[in-house]
């Protein structure tokens, strides 16, 4: 009887069990959460975690990637190369994967910028140096921000950029400051940036447009004008489901939008979209999600946007 009772509660078991795999298949499966939400751009981006740059369409597909070790910094060039920091040194790299441009150096970099004369600008974080650099790749400009020797560390500056009027504008991560040095390397302002500043740039008319990490007082993207008040800022908490985490990449679009990208290091992966476009009156029109494909993006340049890189039409 014992047995029979124990084969009857098996087949029971065993009906139930199917019947609950004939439900699951009958069921519609689970909607994916959407790579992007709103209308999409074309991008070039650096994945600084998983050590990649990639050229995404507008409809959120990788249409080229390439090796680049801790990239932090990218551009797409006139003649559609990309120009990116790799760990220690820079490379330009056409769409069918040829190295035309290569500098290697001893120190970590963190930034580049192909200026109008052909030359590449290059930022050494631990040498503290801003160098020109030819097509060659001899140096023909050195800027020491550092005395010869001395080491900056891992923190001492992020992106820097050449502006327009031979300035340098220079993110120092670790000292929580923006500062403008002359030609010659003299200090001519100073911008604090609390939580640590990643990208810096000078926007057209004048104010600097800011990007932040997770330190205290940080997660933020804010602008201030010529005289030092912050005349715009989106921080964490301002876009409502949406965290801002570890703030990177920027790029102000001619319709006055701002393009942020949302680095996920740091124990963040996967719990907040890589990329978000908001408008002046901060409302989130665009965001981008791919984390099966992506891990940190640290630098982003909307495709969509006309202009020539190396004029300074495009800052990011």
């Amino acid at each position: 009887m014992i047995k029979i009772r124990a084969a009857v509660g098996s087949v029971v078991v065993a009906m139930a069990l199917l019947a609950t795999a004939m439900e699951a298949a009958e069921a519609p499966a689970p909607a994916t959460a959407p790579i992007q939400q709103g209308q999409g751009h074309p991008f070039a981006c650096s994945d600084y975690s998983q050590g990649k740059v990639f050229v995404v369409s507008a409809e959120g597909k990788v249409e080229w990637e390439y090796r680049a070790p801790n990239s932090n910094d990218v551009w797409v060039l006139p003649n559609g190369n990309l120009l990116f920091n790799a760990g220690r040194g820079v490379k330009e790299v056409t769409r069918d994967n040829k190295v035309v441009f290569n500098y290697e150096s001893k120190s970590e970099v963190y930034a580049c910028q192909r200026l109008a004369n052909g030359n590449t600008f290059i930022g050494e974080c631990n040498a503290g140096r801003l160098l020109e650099v030819d097509p060659a790749g001899k140096i023909v400009k050195e800027v020491r921000l550092l005395p010869e020797g001395a080491d900056g560390g891992h923190a001492f500056m992020r992106n820097a950029r050449c502006l327009p009027n031979g300035n340098y504008l220079v993110a120092h991560y670790s000292g929580q400051v923006v500062k403008e040095y002359d030609p010659q390397g003299k200090v001519v302002r100073e911008i604090p940036a609390a939580g640590g500043p990643h990208s810096a740039i000078r926007l057209p008319g004048g104010n600097t447009l800011i990007a932040c990490g997770d330190g205290k007082g940080g997660n933020r993207v804010f602008e201030v004008d010529a005289g030092g008040k912050t005349v715009w800022e989106v921080k964490d908490g301002d876009l409502p489901g949406i965290r801002l985490t570890f703030m990177t990449g920027l790029q102000r679009l001619p319709n006055g939008n701002t393009v942020m990208s949302n680095w996920l290091g740091h124990g963040q992966l996967g719990k907040a979209p890589h990329l978000i476009e908001v408008t002046p009156d901060k409302k989130v029109v665009w965001t981008f999600s791919d984390h099966r494909t992506m891990q940190t993006i640290s630098s982003v340049q909307l495709l969509d946007v006309p202009g020539d890189v190396t004029k300074g039409e495009i800052m990011h």
